[in-house]
């Protein structure tokens, strides 16, 4: 087994990109657009970490989870989260086999590589709680029995900004187990003829698989790879840098600004730097990050983690107008 601190030769940069090739183009098969949507998903599978869609509905969240899924043959459930779902709906429980005369576990749709949580902001908080264990431990426990996720496994959340009754916020701890949070945009007008174009030749079929040769193993291998990006330690104290400031900002930003941040990022979000950086590198085809992999990745990883006050949202600031001005008070390396 390769030592993860290994250097990258030019061979194993060769042989991971021919998989991320040919995962992009069977993607690009089904779907339409959305780059940086498709960006972020590889950055998520690569480096092992979840994701949180944000978008008004009908903007392709599920054909992409789904399609991203078919690429590499994993095993895919979607869940639609409502208020009265409950957390054995997602994990499974115990049902008495009266035949047997005994309990049996029932596995739930959480069981699989890639879990497509819809509007998970419309489930309760207990129950989004009982996705904490599967996304950070990679287990379940069902009757005191734990069992294991599959590997890889990707948690695709999404939830709809624009209808808020009879939902849940997030609470801040589940927020932070995201790696990253994209926000979904509308097609341009180009883009969305192409959609039209592809439902009239049956490229969208929900039937209809995309062709690839990629595998689960090729992912696992590609996160491996990924793993041994490296990482100098002008990039890491930059990341530790950029962290800091976000939850001492008022000597960096001024205190105009600094007042509109209630929370800055936890360890977590310098943790998502790192393995995001990596894969977003590796996806460029480099041996090693630079800092400008850090700086593309600062929205989506920031975004959930830069808690902003009421005052911000009454006043129209954005995280990312906040995000941009601690990246400015920071020296690039």
């Amino acid at each position: 087994m390769t030592d993860q601190t290994t250097p990258l030769d030019e061979s194993e940069l060769a042989s991971a990109h021919e998989v991320i090739d040919d995962i992009s183009a069977s993607y690009a098969a089904k779907m339409v657009g959305q780059e940086q949507l498709r960006t972020s998903l590889l950055v998520s599978l690569i480096a092992g970490g979840h994701i949180l869609l944000e978008s008004v509905p009908g903007l392709a969240k599920t054909t992409a989870a789904s399609t991203l899924a078919d690429t590499v043959q994993a095993s895919f459930r979607r869940i639609q989260c409502t208020p009265d779902l409950m957390p054995s709906d997602i994990t499974g429980g115990q049902i008495y086999d009266a035949q047997a005369g005994s309990f049996r576990t029932v596995l739930g749709p959480v069981h699989a590589n890639f879990v497509l949580l819809d509007e998970i902001n419309r489930s309760s908080a207990k129950t989004q709680s009982a996705m904490l264990e599967a996304m950070q431990e990679r287990q379940t426990t069902i009757g005191g029995e734990v069992h294991r996720l599959p590997r890889p496994f990707l948690v695709i959340a999404t939830q709809n900004p624009i209808e808020q009754e009879g939902t849940y916020e997030l609470p801040e701890a589940q927020l932070d187990r995201f790696l990253l949070k994209e926000i979904v945009t509308y097609p341009s007008p180009q883009e969305e003829f192409e959609v039209l174009t592809r439902i009239d030749s049956g490229a969208l079929d929900p039937d209809r698989h995309v062709a690839s040769s990629a595998s689960l193993a090729d992912v696992e291998h590609l996160q491996r790879t990924a793993a041994r990006v490296h990482v100098s330690d002008a990039i890491r104290n930059y990341i530790v840098g950029l962290s800091y400031v976000t939850r001492n900002p008022a000597p960096y930003i001024g205190e105009e600004r600094a007042r509109y941040i209630k929370y800055g990022a936890s360890p977590r979000g310098s943790i998502a730097f790192l393995q995001a950086s990596r894969a977003l590198a590796l996806l460029q085809g480099r041996t090693h990050v630079i800092p400008e992999d850090v700086r593309a990745l600062r929205y989506v990883v920031l975004r959930h983690r830069v808690l902003l006050t009421f005052e911000a949202e009454a006043d129209g600031v954005r995280s990312e107008d906040l995000v941009d001005a601690i990246f400015a008070a920071v020296p690039t390396p």
